[in-house]
């Protein structure tokens, strides 16, 4: 069976059974139908101990994907079926890479989260919030431009862009206003997608309502005639945040859902981890701390990407670190890192001459990533998501060049067969969560400057020669030092695919250096976007987008989702 049709034949438990393995009472739930529900958290009852904490991320990822969220919810089963008490916090899917190039982001086979067609969907409601509140803030804006302008805001300087939760690059760059004297002021725009905007890393990094409409005052949307900054807290007599905050008092409550086996899982916001932070809400993940042992969580993309963003902005942010790290590895990443097209490492077909030597170079980009993660401070494990196409001795050869690197790796199967496939691997980290009191720790302190931030990264966790900074950038980066304001982490946005900042470049490259072409301020974020190359914050559509093969027949029945 595909994983649509191993999705539709589970028996869903009701979401209040699933809430009662971890003491979230009925009043508590928020339900949305039989199996999904909305987490009340002031009404949770809590024994005040804290539970510990695995990250899951990834080596740089192939076009095709690793199953990253598939080993995330099959280690949270395998944890369980080993005997200590487990949930699972995961971003929600957006519906760009739904309809675009990945298809559904619920994991797979017999690792999923359920209701699949649900979450993967409009699900709660929350990314409809979140796009209602951000473009809300932009028409407030320009209403405030239209009747007067008593700010005196520069339109030209006007920096913050409607957003859409879909792939459209038509949309990058717009212009509005047009129509004459009533409908506004001409002027040029854009449109990002949603999960990149900061109305999304605001919603994920903050800690509660208030925190979440404090962060909204401080978002910086434009600039005046003098250069002074303008802040949503200057919009109106009351400021745009608490107009913004109502649109989200429902959707901050975190997502309570189940794996097929019966995992709480609790999935909640969403931010890409190419272009924004990467990693589910700190509500939710604080949440299932609070409430279970050991919480499984992840990072968006490759560790040079989701961890080290989780590291440097998503657990100060939230109050946590992670205990341990997990490391997803696949055989087709290592070999298509080493030169392999696509097809070969997905369609090895019977001749495999050669694939030993592409994997001897690929592991360079698994030892790069291995290397950055044990700089964080954790202890690390390696997880083998097995493919069909993998052989023993391909198998075998990964585990063993993990074993030269001093790090612990276990081939996964859960895919195929649910918590049972990493049942070695989640017994292996139960001993390390025992036996070692290490976390993660932030690469930088708070009086770290941008610049210093961006060398040390491209440096030392891409393993670039060094940087380059566009006039624009430079330009940028001198306000923020000369107004004091550059002592703040940095969320880099580059491409998944490589160390670089070119898609192409693969492996584990060193003769390069990372071009910044532009800093953007996300006051309410409390970060910098650093964009990199040629990096978009409104993707498009593929040739072949994953919408082609999605119908719904006479029944009402949702056909490939995945």
């Amino acid at each position: 069976m595909n994983d649509a049709e191993i999705s539709a034949a589970a028996r869903l438990q009701p979401i209040s059974e699933i809430a009662s393995t971890v003491n979230i009472t009925d009043e508590a739930l928020i339900p949305y139908g039989h199996h999904m529900a909305k987490v009340d958290t002031d009404k949770i009852n809590t024994s005040g101990k804290r539970g510990k904490l695995v990250l899951v991320t990834a080596v740089s990822p192939t076009p095709a994907g690793e199953g990253k969220s598939t080993v995330s919810v099959g280690l949270a089963d395998a944890l369980n079926l080993v005997g200590s008490q487990t949930m699972v916090a995961l971003r929600e899917p957006s519906l760009g890479p739904v309809f675009g190039m990945k298809g559904g982001a619920t994991g797979g086979g017999y690792a999923q989260v359920v209701p699949m067609e649900s979450i993967n969907l409009h699900f709660t409601g929350d990314f409809h919030a979140l796009s209602a509140a951000h473009n809300l803030l932009c028409n407030l804006v320009d209403n405030h431009v239209y009747h007067g302008n008593e700010l005196g805001i520069d339109g030209r300087t006007i920096r913050i862009k409607r957003v859409l939760d879909m792939n459209d690059r038509n949309l990058r760059n717009v212009v509005v206003g047009l129509g004459g004297r009533t409908s506004g002021t001409p002027r040029e725009d854009g449109f990002e997608i949603t999960v990149a905007s900061e109305t999304m890393a605001v919603f994920c990094l903050s800690r509660d309502l208030n925190d979440l409409k404090e962060r909204f005052s401080r978002i910086v949307v434009a600039e005046t005639y003098d250069r002074k900054p303008v802040t949503a807290a200057q919009l109106g007599p009351n400021g745009a945040q608490g107009a913004m905050t109502i649109l989200l008092r429902d959707a901050l409550r975190p997502n309570l859902v189940q794996s097929l086996a019966g995992t709480p899982a609790l999935i909640h916001g969403g931010p890409f981890a190419n272009i924004a932070h990467g990693a589910n809400s700190v509500i939710a993940t604080n949440t299932a701390l609070d409430l279970a042992e050991t919480v499984v969580t992840e990072a968006g993309f490759g560790a040079d990407l989701g961890a080290e963003k989780f590291v440097n902005i998503t657990g100060p942010a939230g109050g946590f670190a992670a205990d341990a790290v997990t490391v997803v590895a696949t055989v087709r990443s290592v070999k298509y890192n080493g030169g392999l097209s696509l097809d070969e490492v997905n369609n090895p077909g019977d001749d495999r001459s050669g694939h030993i030597d592409a994997m001897e170079k690929g592991s360079e980009n698994l030892a790069r990533h291995l290397k950055n993660i044990k700089s964080f401070g954790a202890p690390v494990v390696v997880a083998i998501n097995q493919f069909p196409q993998d052989t023993d001795e391909e198998l075998q050869w990964v585990k063993d060049f993990c074993k030269q690197q001093g790090v612990h790796a276990s081939v996964v199967s859960v895919w195929a067969n649910g918590g049972e496939g990493a049942k070695e691997l989640a017994s292996h980290l139960v001993d390390v969560l025992k036996d070692s009191d290490e976390s993660v720790q932030p690469m930088f302190s708070p009086e770290t400057g941008i610049r210093e931030r961006i060398e040390h990264i491209v440096t030392n966790v891409y393993g670039g020669e060094g940087v380059d900074f566009s006039s624009t950038a430079e330009k940028q980066l001198k306000q923020l030092e000369d107004a004091g304001e550059d002592k703040v982490p940095v969320c880099m946005a580059k491409t998944q695919y490589s160390f670089s900042d070119d898609p192409k470049t693969l492996g584990a490259p060193s003769d390069f250096r990372v071009t910044i072409r532009e800093l953007n301020v996300r006051a309410g974020a409390g970060f910098v976007v650093a964009l990199t190359g040629s990096i978009l914050t409104m993707p498009g559509l593929p040739s072949e987008p994953a919408s082609d093969n999605m119908d719904v027949d006479e029944e009402g029945q949702i056909l490939g989702l995945f």
